[in-house]
């Protein structure tokens, strides 16, 4: 039973892989059941059934997702370009089903992006893709590794983890005006609390970018700092990375107490790894959790 069950979800995620690799190509219900290997009369109640959601609705929120990271990352690109692409017909239908999905106009969007609905819309399609994703972590996921310490620009989020959009949607900003791309520039979460504390406002989180330019000492959001180099423990998680919890649980409740090692005083912390436009059809994030060691 345990083999057939993993048989059929290596074919459901063939399915989502096939999507994210071909959003411009033809992604209906017959190419899909091909590429899974089931009947097309039966795999859009399949897919239903495994992901919560239509093979049509999962195939429309990816080529959104698409996208309004082309709508803000990619400055040359017109809207009527993104429109067809994500399969409207014509600009002012893809406008009405961008501003009721994300509440801003595909414009709006463009200038000042606002991510807390953006994270919220695609709740639907991070849930689905989870549903394969029970990940469980073994010692050998684990490597210990020396890292170099690194000057990173800090933006610090203080409170109710649910006002974090609003501080993601600021160190956005102010990256961007500064050229740091994720491309190019490392991105950094410190983690100084946990990600649900008993009291909502004690959330405690960094966001960081890798640089060594010079901050303005009048400059209200943002400070200079360094992530200290040491000896880590470092867990690569690619499934689900808006919720690093279960890998740092693992950190701590197995690899930890197994190892003989013991952590040191700095907080644990994740460097996201971005693969943006045009390197690959759909954005992508790997993450690195480091529990730094003595």
């Amino acid at each position: 039973m345990k083999a057939a069950l993993q048989n059929y979800h290596a074919r459901m995620q063939r399915v989502l892989d096939h999507i994210d690799q071909h959003l411009n190509g033809n992604l209906d219900l017959d190419a899909l059941s091909g590429i899974a290997a089931f009947s097309k009369y039966h795999f859009h109640r399949q897919f239903t059934a495994t992901f919560g959601l239509s093979v049509h609705r999962y195939v429309q929120l990816a080529r959104m997702k698409r996208a309004s990271y082309r709508l803000a990352f990619r400055d040359a690109e017109s809207v009527t370009d993104i429109a067809m692409d994500a399969g409207y017909d014509a600009p002012d239908a893809f406008a009405r089903a961008f501003r009721q999905r994300f509440g801003q106009s595909p414009s709006s969007f463009r200038k000042s992006p606002d991510w807390a609905p953006w994270l919220a819309a695609f709740g639907p399609m991070d849930n689905a893709r989870s549903k394969l994703m029970h990940i469980t972590y073994d010692h050998d996921d684990v490597t210990i590794r020396d890292v170099p310490p690194t000057p990173v620009a800090i933006m610090e989020h203080r409170g109710d983890r649910a006002t974090l959009g609003d501080t993601i949607q600021r160190f956005i900003a102010w990256r961007k005006a500064a050229g740091l791309s994720p491309e190019t520039s490392p991105t950094f979460n410190v983690f100084r609390s946990e990600r649900i504390p008993a009291n909502p406002a004690d959330y405690s989180m960094d966001l960081c970018v890798g640089t060594d330019l010079p901050i303005d000492a009048d400059d209200e959001q943002m400070k200079a700092g360094v992530i200290p180099g040491g000896r880590c423990a470092v867990l690569r998680v690619v499934h689900n990375t808006n919720n690093l919890e279960p890998a740092a649980l693992y950190l701590y409740r197995d690899w930890l107490p197994a190892s003989g090692q013991e952590a040191r005083d700095f907080p644990i912390y994740c460097q996201r790894h971005f693969s943006m436009f045009p390197s690959v059809p759909v954005p992508d994030v790997v993450c690195e959790l480091f529990l730094p060691l003595k």
